[in-house]
């Protein structure tokens, strides 16, 4: 079971390690899905640090997730940018899995931008556009929650009927429609991984009112939910799942297509940052 008095100062460790290496407090947290590390590119970098430098840390293990904190600014806004995240299916616990975004808020950020790389199977959705997240299902993963609560980073027993902000979930969708990039809202499953789905699990996903599935971000939100974290979600659809998809499917075609539309991603993210500074 978890400790969370360790948990907690365990985090407060993290963050007073980082806070004697960089002068810097972030308002906002991004996360970086598969084949979206790029994007560290566009922020004016103040300080770079690996996840390993923390003695402890969960390191990253997954292609594309090269497992640092990137700390700079963004159209004029503080930013922490999470270069590759941990998932479950690397052997973590949970608690592990959510620890990075909770050190962040730690650190500052009262509102993150979640991005993953994700499979559809709302054949409406087209493979390179977007979906903004507007509600979740996590019932197939363990709660980031279980366990003694911490109250210093939020309640017991937290609301989830608006985990998603609609403020800014009208934001993206409004620069989508603005720069011509096709951008949906929808409902996302998170699943452990890291076996891709069957095609019948597929049928009760969307039977269930999924549109895009994953093997990440829920579980983050919930987490940064329950810190009262403003929480936006973005899906970057890099392949139809299967069932629905005629070729089989394989994490480069994944990282390929996040890759061809990273332009559009940028444009999408980048273009929020501002919007969150007004």
């Amino acid at each position: 079971m978890l400790d969370a008095k360790a948990y907690y100062n365990r985090l407060l460790k993290y963050r007073d390690e980082i806070k004697k290496k960089i002068d810097f407090e972030p308002e906002v947290a991004i996360v970086l899905g598969s084949g979206l590390g790029d994007f560290a590119k566009n922020i004016q970098v103040e300080a770079v640090l690996d996840y390993g430098e923390l003695e402890g840390f969960p390191v990253s293990t997954a292609p594309g997730h090269s497992g640092q904190f990137i700390f700079g600014t963004l159209e004029g806004v503080k930013v922490v940018c999470m270069k590759g995240r941990i998932h479950y299916y690397e052997g973590y616990d949970m608690s592990e899995v959510v620890l990075p975004l909770r050190l962040m808020y730690l650190l500052g950020a009262r509102t993150v931008i979640i991005t993953n790389a994700v499979g559809c199977m709302n054949e409406n959705f087209g493979i390179g556009s977007f979906m903004v997240v507007r509600d979740c299902i996590a019932s197939f993963v363990p709660s980031p929650l279980i366990g003694p609560n911490i109250d210093e980073l939020g309640p017991r027993f937290p609301d989830m009927s608006e985990i998603y902000d609609k403020e800014l979930i009208d934001k993206v969708l409004e620069i989508g429609k603005k720069n011509g990039i096709e951008v949906h809202d929808g409902v996302f499953i998170q699943l452990t991984g890291p076996q891709y789905e069957t095609a019948s699990e597929i049928r009760m996903y969307k039977a269930l009112g999924a549109d895009c599935c994953g093997m990440s971000s829920a579980v983050e939100a919930i987490a940064a939910n329950h810190m009262g974290m403003k929480v936006c979600g973005i899906s970057c659809i890099t392949n139809m799942s299967t069932g629905i998809s005629k070729t089989k499917l394989s994490g480069e075609e994944v990282i390929e297509i996040a890759n061809k539309v990273s332009g559009n991603f940028e444009k999408l993210v980048s273009e929020l940052v501002r919007e969150i500074k007004k």
